[in-house]
């Protein structure tokens, strides 16, 4: 499954239908909200699978130009700086992936012409060309290219765009969340343990991860009047129905989380929420949440509601 950030943003969406709704049903917006999860998932294995593929494509163009009748010396000694570069060629070799993507039954069989043509594209590109040419400076510059090439030649790629939309429009949903996951995930990988990091997503275990988004999205919903009043007492000179609906769900959902989940630490719900505010709600939602949850959190801790398992889980 997906990191726990990415289940609350997740959550907060399927929240945010339901409370838009006039007519819905809960129930059936949890069961859309985890087919949404895997989707976005086996986007997510999707994309990273396209380092591999473009990997594979320029193997092929390079044994293809050593059989040259007259192959020039760049033909018989091609540079490989794309096809070394430590983070493509971990993805590319990852058999951890092989793996979880042979039992999703997620693949790019039968698209050789599509990564052909994406792979063109990204050699035309200002920065390949600057990678390939530039002298080598570290895992930092082949990182910072892997992370460029991702987000500008692969995200935006209308050749892919239209491959996934073939698939399913609901695929489109998705991506971008897909694609902001791997490229957190690139932007996460160390020099040193690139073989084994960027996969913590697929070391999940999924169990744990699914009873996390059902006890947030069911207790949310379940508690909400009772939240919505206590976030409205916080909220000096704000009436509860002039209050961003965004920023009701996402308080609640902190609410429902510090109080639900004991292990997590309040200081870590705290953060998670200002974040997803700061991409999902209005420009002053991250300093209003914070001060209305840091009052609630502190009344909540004084009168029990807060009981957390383990040293510093609850500090904030």
């Amino acid at each position: 499954m997906l990191n726990r950030r990415y289940l609350r943003i997740k959550t907060f969406q399927s929240l945010y239908a339901y409370w838009q709704s006039d007519n819905a049903s809960a129930a059936r917006i949890e069961k859309e909200l985890f087919t949404g999860i895997d989707r976005t998932y086996d986007l997510y294995l999707s994309l990273l699978l396209v380092f591999g593929e473009l990997r594979h494509v320029a193997e092929l163009v390079f044994e293809e130009r050593k059989k040259k009748r007259l192959p020039s010396p760049e033909d018989l000694d091609p540079n490989r700086r794309f096809v070394d570069n430590p983070l493509v060629r971990s993805i590319a070799e990852s058999e951890r992936l092989r793996l979880e993507c042979e039992k999703r039954k997620v693949s790019w069989v039968g698209h050789h012409e599509l990564f052909s043509s994406l792979y063109r594209d990204v050699q035309s590109s200002e920065a390949y060309q600057s990678y390939m040419s530039a002298e080598p400076q570290g895992f930092k510059q082949d990182q910072a290219f892997a992370v460029q090439c991702f987000s500008e030649l692969i995200a935006n790629s209308e050749r892919l765009q239209e491959v996934f939309e073939t698939r399913s429009i609901a695929w489109m949903e998705d991506l971008d969340l897909a694609a902001s996951l791997v490229k957190r995930t690139l932007e996460q990988m160390r020099a040193a343990d690139t073989a084994d990091v960027f996969m913590n997503e697929i070391a999940r275990d999924p169990k744990e991860d699914h009873e996390f988004v059902s006890m947030l999205y069911r207790k949310t919903i379940e508690h909400a009047q009772e939240h919505e009043k206590a976030i409205s007492e916080k909220s000096s000179n704000w009436e509860s129905d002039r209050i961003a609906l965004s920023d009701m769900i996402l308080m609640q959902m902190a609410l429902t989380e510090v109080r639900v989940f004991d292990q997590i630490p309040v200081k870590v719900t705290m953060n998670e929420y200002i974040e997803i505010a700061k991409a999902y709600s209005t420009p002053k939602s991250k300093n209003f949440i914070n001060g209305v949850l840091d009052k609630l959190f502190i009344e909540m801790r004084e009168d029990g509601r807060i009981r957390k398992v383990g040293r510093g889980l609850l500090e904030s």
